[in-house]
């Protein structure tokens, strides 16, 4: 019995010293935001005051154009779009934004990441730049934002267009590591502190059709942002305040011209949610990117924005 004491003493020492090399060699505690501003927010970045925050957006273009608003996804930023953005900003006025929680404009300061707390935050922020009507286009958890708002309301939404959106209870066939890691309790507050880059990077490469799309500098960017402070905390928090698939049922209720984009690659939101959504969402259109993964506006900008562009010439 001594001997097995020993010998247990032992291995536990041993996974200490392991655990605190470990927390050693991956430790990335929190960055400033004024550190990243000079790399992440170059002109024609701005800052809108609102609710306590201040939020990093861009508003290119012609103002008195057709407004289209750009909403990212979990754990993305407004630089999801500088594809789209380049594309469109002759034509357009494009907005986009690091919504609360995420990018450069970090948490919400109650902690407070509702749903009825982000759809009166968008309200909010769109009348503080004088958005009245536009089109709402949104990317997973900014998917499901958008046909949550154009729900909530529908007077201020021209058209929806969703791209690999959020909404039905999840089928997913494979989540990124960084989302297990945030939707597990205790491992999710250590991660506040401790984070390889290679768990953003795999991360990266799991939601890309084609994961040699994904390039040193992009992991970059999203790696340093996620380091953003406050933002693996609201990740978490995040995760655990908004279920999902709870108001599926509402989809069929959107009455707002819709188009559907899809990456047919998508492990995390299957094209099958796609189907779903076309078919519940009367009149809507879908178009499918068979090569592409969940995030198909920034894995291919061009051919995904000129379906938004054809949409957007029909009646």
């Amino acid at each position: 019995m001594r001997k097995f004491g020993k010998v247990l003493g032992i291995a536990l020492a041993s996974l200490v010293l392991l655990a605190a090399a470990l927390i050693a060699l991956f430790w990335a505690p929190d960055h400033d935001v004024e550190q990243l501003k000079a790399r992440w927010a170059p002109p024609p970045s701005q800052f809108v005051a609102l609710d306590g925050m201040q939020i990093h957006a861009r508003d290119e273009g012609p103002r008195k154009a057709t407004t289209i608003v750009l909403l990212h996804g979990t754990s993305a930023s407004l630089h999801t779009w500088e594809g789209w953005a380049a594309r469109l900003r002759d034509k357009y006025r494009v907005v986009s934004l690091d919504l609360p929680g995420f990018g450069l404009t970090g948490p919400f300061p109650d902690g407070d990441y509702r749903l009825v707390r982000y759809l009166r935050f968008l309200a909010g922020f769109l009348d503080r730049i004088g958005a009245e009507r536009f089109v709402l286009v949104g990317n997973s958890f900014g998917g499901f934002l958008a046909w949550q708002f154009a729900l909530a309301m529908p007077e201020r939404v021209d058209r929806l267009v969703l791209i690999d959106a959020g909404g039905y209870p999840s089928q997913a066939r494979s989540i990124p590591v960084g989302f297990r890691i945030a939707s597990i309790p205790v491992v999710n507050q250590i991660a506040r502190q401790v984070l390889p880059r290679a768990v953003v990077e795999s991360s990266a490469r799991n939601v890309y059709g084609n994961p040699e799309r994904v390039t040193d500098a992009l992991v970059d960017r999203y790696f340093e942002l996620t380091l953003r402070a406050g933002n693996r905390q609201a990740l978490g928090q995040r995760v655990a305040q908004i279920p999902t698939g709870d108001d599926a049922e509402r989809i069929r209720h959107i009455n707002t011209p819709t188009l559907i984009l899809w990456g047919g690659r998508d492990r995390l939101v299957p094209q099958e949610i796609a189907g779903r959504f076309h078919g519940d969402i009367r009149g809507s259109r879908l178009v499918v990117f068979n090569d592409l993964g969940h995030v198909p506006h920034e894995e291919d900008p061009g051919r995904t924005a000129a379906a938004l562009e054809k949409f957007l010439s029909q009646q």
